[in-house]
């Protein structure tokens, strides 16, 4: 058995064991099982049924990992990607106007895009193409959206009339489960105590009961069933393709899912020759993970704690994607878990994506301000969209401005106008 595992993942060649992949691969899980309960929820706000939302995001996550062990032999985990998700729902859904099945349907045709991408030319040549600050500024203004959006649903920050927004009353249960919650998740994840975010999640859950935020009379019933799954898996509606939001919401989903999961394995891949396959797999993964009705799936920032348990092959990504199998049946505990006690792990995720900020040369600020500019509207103008468009328009014209256009592709010319024709078709 240890030859045949062996020789699959060529474990002896990439200098690792069985036992280290198997440990890597726990450890990632342990870090990423969060996602079961925080995407649900987040998906269940369009008006997908909570369990349904659940049990998809499970089983995009168990394809995803399989995906990138079998076809790239790679240590990354695939799973849905709370970016992406939230740019589902409140870009693609709450911005734009679609519904939730025909927002699955947009993902399934970026799915194609990023799938041609991955098997093209085109992968290389937009790696050369991108200059990384904007990449980086992607992953950092998604972070800083996402920290956003848990100290919002947290309760820690509220609407103001005067301020728009405001620090919470720490009096208030929720706000007050929230910074608990992160008091001890934060420490947690500092020391790399494994499953941090799982017990920060189960802690907070218990300071909610203690608080008053919990409604324990959904465990009435325990029961796990498919029945409700198929409202969701292939539920595309195609009655929207002939709208200029839905092709709206094409475009930018595609800018996002291919450059920031390119600039992603690209920083994280131990060994950058399986970059490519790696790619494709996580292109595959985008187009099922719509097939089972679910948002995209991602290169996970999770699977930084794999490789830094010495994760080198697919027997990683293997185990990580076999251990979400067990946790699925453990979806009726998801329910009973306040948004207080999720919303730290939203805001530490947060800080993981924002520390790219550090590969953008800041010094230059023909670099600096697009990638400025991306970071800064995608929280206050609460659209990812947004932040990549004018991101992507600012670029070109500070470059032409100071006299620097031979830094300027004509890729990056391409996509600042495509954002352009974003705004311009947004405001007819």
């Amino acid at each position: 058995m240890n030859k045949r595992i062996d020789n699959l993942f060529q474990i002896q060649a990439n200098n690792t064991t069985i036992r280290t992949e198997i440990i890597a691969g726990l450890t990632s899980f342990m870090a990423a099982v969060y996602i079961i309960a925080v995407n649900g929820a987040i998906l269940s706000t369009v008006g997908m049924p909570y369990e349904a939302a659940t049990i998809a995001t499970a089983i995009t996550a168990i394809v995803g990992c399989l995906f990138m062990a079998f076809w790239a032999k790679s240590p990354l985990i695939l799973i849905p990607g709370l970016g992406d998700t939230s740019f589902f729902v409140f870009t693609l859904v709450f911005s734009l106007g679609l519904t939730w099945q025909q927002a699955l349907t947009a993902v399934f045709i970026a799915g194609i895009v990023f799938t041609l991408t991955s098997i093209s030319k085109w992968a290389d040549f937009l790696s050369r193409s991108i200059p990384k600050s904007m990449i980086s500024a992607m992953t950092a203004g998604i972070g800083l959206f996402i920290a956003f959006l848990g100290l919002k649903n947290g309760g820690l920050i509220v609407a103001n009339e005067s301020t728009f927004v405001a620090l919470a009353n720490f009096s208030d249960p929720n706000a007050l489960t929230t910074l608990l919650t992160l008091l001890i998740t934060l420490p947690l994840f500092l020391r790399n105590v494994k499953g941090n975010f799982l017990i920060g999640i189960v802690a907070g859950t218990i300071i909610g009961a203690l608080l008053g935020i919990v409604d324990f009379s959904v465990l009435r019933d325990f029961s796990f069933s498919f029945s409700g799954y198929q409202e969701v898996f292939f539920a595309f509606d195609f009655s929207a393709i002939n709208t200029v939001n839905f092709w709206t919401a094409v475009f930018s989903l595609s800018m996002i899912i291919i450059f920031q999961n390119m600039g992603t394995q690209l920083g994280m891949l131990p060994d950058k020759s399986k970059f490519r396959k790696s790619f494709q797999a996580n292109a595959f993964s985008v187009v099922s993970a719509s097939l089972l009705g679910c948002s995209p799936s991602t290169t996970a920032a999770e699977s930084a704690t794999s490789i830094a348990a010495g994760g080198r092959t697919g027997l990683t990504s293997l185990t990580t994607g076999l251990l979400f199998i067990p946790a699925m049946f453990l979806i009726p505990l998801f329910k009973v878990i306040p948004n207080s006690a999720i919303a730290p792990v939203l805001i530490i995720v947060g800080c993981l994506m924002v520390q790219s900020i550090k590969d953008i040369d800041l010094s230059d600020f023909t670099q600096a301000f697009p990638a400025y500019l991306m970071m800064a509207i995608m929280p206050l103008s609460f659209s990812v969209a947004n932040g990549l468009a004018l991101g992507f328009i600012a670029y070109p014209i500070v470059k032409l401005a100071t006299g620097r256009r031979k830094e300027i592709s004509a890729t990056m010319y391409v996509i600042a106008f495509f954002f352009l024709l974003y705004f311009v078709l947004g405001a007819i």
